[in-house]
């Protein structure tokens, strides 16, 4: 298994695609299994140009990619300025399938999961889901749920960004796309292995919802929400409380079978507005009654060292041969004060690691065992040759 990767801010469509491969042949050469593409909107127009020169110099058996608002590559990540990161993977004894969903297919597939069998024909050693999505046209929760009916491995990937509706461009193989969603089940002799950073913290304590519909907690713990959520406020430091702002976020406990709950046991989600006529407080998700939640906090110091821990784990096994990352748009300089957080914090723990990705409109990747749709988050694919030795479970 061997993999490079390569990346251009070159603005110039044409020269950018020469530069992108120049670079990728002073590490990789030949032919590949697997090639991914990300690009900026500054690219679209000639970015036919690209992919041909990548067929022509690569042969890949699966071409895969879209249209970001910045990309990421080597240890580098390029936000709202032009560039093009590629990386390249010959992976032996791995079985790629690609295939795409459009807008209308999400109906049909929905009512019946298994018509999905007939286009990626996952198999009982699939081990992850590739998925790109255009955000305007593919339902992630459903995607995800039509995913995993039909074959039961993590969706990793993200949703294209930098542009509105009709405007995200997706590639698989020969073909532009700006609807639906692209995708490849990986199969075979490889393990993946994933991190979901949320980058949050929990603050207060755990606290049952007690009254609630679909989006809309009413009650925590016996108590109007909104008054729940002011006794958190309460028991914050001064640093905390004027860290708040947009930062405030609800976390929803995955496995309820637990004695106690931690950072990585919830699923975090927006708080997107409150009621103070009733006390309820609205999520970016569905709450049932008898969940548990807890608020949390999020700020650059956590998510760097949230980031960095769960990577400290990936980096005690065999090193990757490679890997994807997919941050959200809302991260990079928006919110740490140096450039290139992400990555660098990725290639501390694996070094030399062939790496490429974007800045997505939402992230897809598992936490607690299941795969969900983030924001926020960095969600990080490493490829390892089947019988590496693994990374040590969290403590």
């Amino acid at each position: 298994m061997e993999f490079g990767c390569a990346l251009t801010r070159e603005p110039e469509t044409r020269e950018a695609g020469r530069d992108l491969l120049e670079d990728l042949a002073c590490g990789f050469t030949g032919a590949c299994d697997l090639a991914v593409l990300f690009f900026t909107p500054h690219h679209i127009e000639g970015i036919l140009d690209v992919l041909d020169r990548v067929r022509d110099r690569l042969s890949p058996r699966c071409l895969i990619g879209c249209s970001c608002e910045g990309v990421i590559g080597a240890d580098t990540e390029v936000e709202r300025q032009p560039g093009i990161s590629l990386l390249a993977g010959r992976l032996p004894g791995v079985q790629l399938q690609p295939f795409h969903v459009d807008r209308g297919d999400w109906g049909p597939l929905l009512n019946d999961p298994p018509k999905l069998k007939v286009l990626a024909r996952p198999r009982p050693d699939t081990r992850a889901w590739l998925a790109l999505g255009d955000p305007y046209t593919t339902p992630p929760d459903e995607m995800i749920a039509i995913l995993e009916a039909v074959a039961q491995a993590p969706i990793l990937g993200g949703m294209a960004s930098g542009g509105g509706p009709g405007q995200n461009v997706l590639i698989l193989n020969d073909r532009l796309y700006t609807a639906g969603m692209v995708g490849l089940t990986i199969s075979g002799a490889v393990r993946v292995d994933t991190v979901v950073s949320q980058g949050c913290k929990p603050i207060g304590r755990p606290l049952l919802v007690t009254r609630a519909e679909e989006n809309l907690i009413e009650q925590l713990g016996g108590k109007p929400a909104l008054e729940a959520l002011q006794d958190t406020i309460h028991t914050l430091s001064s640093e905390d409380r004027q860290s708040l702002g947009d930062n405030l976020l609800l976390g929803v406990v995955i496995n309820e079978y637990q004695a106690e709950f931690g950072c990585g046991d919830f699923l975090i989600r927006q708080i997107i507005g409150a009621d103070p006529d009733t006390g309820a407080i609205a999520v970016g998700d569905e709450v049932s009654v008898g969940q548990t939640v807890q608020f949390h906090l999020r700020d650059a110091a956590t998510a760097d060292e949230d980031l960095r821990i769960l990577m400290k784990r990936q980096g005690r096994g065999t090193p990757p041969a490679g890997g994807l990352i997919f941050s959200c748009n809302g991260r990079g300089t928006r919110m740490f004060d140096r450039p290139c957080h992400d990555v660098m914090a990725v290639l501390d723990a694996a070094p030399s690691t062939p790496l490429a990705g974007f800045f997505a409109q939402g992230e897809l990747g598992p936490v607690g065992g299941k795969s969900f749709i983030h924001g926020h988050t960095a969600s990080v694919v490493l490829f390892r040759e089947p019988d590496s030795t693994a990374p040590n479970p969290p403590e």
